[in-house]
């Protein structure tokens, strides 16, 4: 259900999930284990506004969510009976102070174009903020980017955030790491580490922002490289230690103010 929009301002990842966003419902599903972890922090919260929420994939049916999402593709690809939706970006939520009980946010703050407002309307929105984010110390030690894509470092070579800094804007008292299953439902960038098959597919690659916004070239080079070292078995006698692991812990944090 989509309600009436709010102001309309510009917005990151708006525009850029107009663009990239179109099968992102088939791929950037809820992992259950990853869910579960979001749904304790929220609490006893029974409102809950989902901010860059996309297709809904972490809101619960015992909660009454209501979301906020800028791009319209992913607007449409919520699902038939979801939550009631608000056309609007984190900067400017269109609702009254304290509206909730709790405001999430699920991988999508390195998207917003201005950071601390939008974390600043999450204080505003509600009096318990859940953020879930990730540190980019971490993840650029992938595997993914440090042997086959070090373009990835462009673009987010202008967020100097990490979730310490989250947790200070929205008076976190905790933060929480968010491990990463071999078995992940949901496929974000890291999702993949012990399946670098996945990497190759081009549904897949649409759901990773990082990768659906690399130069064809570059994106070319990538999958000869990385399907050459797959065929040659040279990827698997690299990270064998890899294939041993149920979860890995790749900087995905759980960012909680209660």
């Amino acid at each position: 259900m989509l309600v009436e929009p709010g102001a309309t301002h510009e917005c990151v990842r708006g525009q850029l999930y107009d663009d990239i966003g179109t099968v992102y419902a088939r791929h950037r599903r809820a992992d259950p284990r990853i869910a579960a972890q979001i749904r304790a922090a929220l609490g006893d919260a029974r409102t809950v506004v989902n901010v860059g929420a996309g297709p809904g994939s972490y809101e619960f049916d015992d909660l009454d969510f209501v979301a906020v999402e800028p791009s319209t593709i992913m607007l449409a690809q919520r699902v038939s009976g979801a939550a009631p939706a608000v056309q609007a970006v984190a900067e400017y939520l269109p609702f009254p102070s304290l509206s909730f009980d709790a405001a999430l946010a699920v991988f999508t703050v390195h998207h917003w174009a201005h950071l601390e407002q939008g974390l600043q309307e999450l204080c505003r929105a509600a009096p318990r903020r859940v953020v879930l984010c990730f540190d980019l110390r971490l993840e650029h030690e992938l595997w993914l980017v440090t042997e086959y894509l070090p373009e990835f470092l462009q673009f987010e070579e202008g967020l100097v955030w990490n979730p310490e800094d989250i947790a200070a804007a929205i008076g976190a008292e905790r933060i929480e790491v968010v491990p990463v299953p071999h078995d992940c439902q949901d496929g974000f960038g890291g999702a993949y580490w012990r399946r670098p098959e996945r990497y190759l597919d081009r549904d897949v690659q649409a759901c990773i922002s990082s990768l659906a916004r690399l130069e064809p070239a570059v994106l070319q080079r990538f999958e000869t490289e990385l399907r050459r070292d797959l065929d040659s078995g040279a990827w698997h006698a690299r990270h064998r230690d890899l294939l041993a692991l149920t979860e890995i812990d790749l900087g995905y944090r759980l960012v909680v103010a209660s």
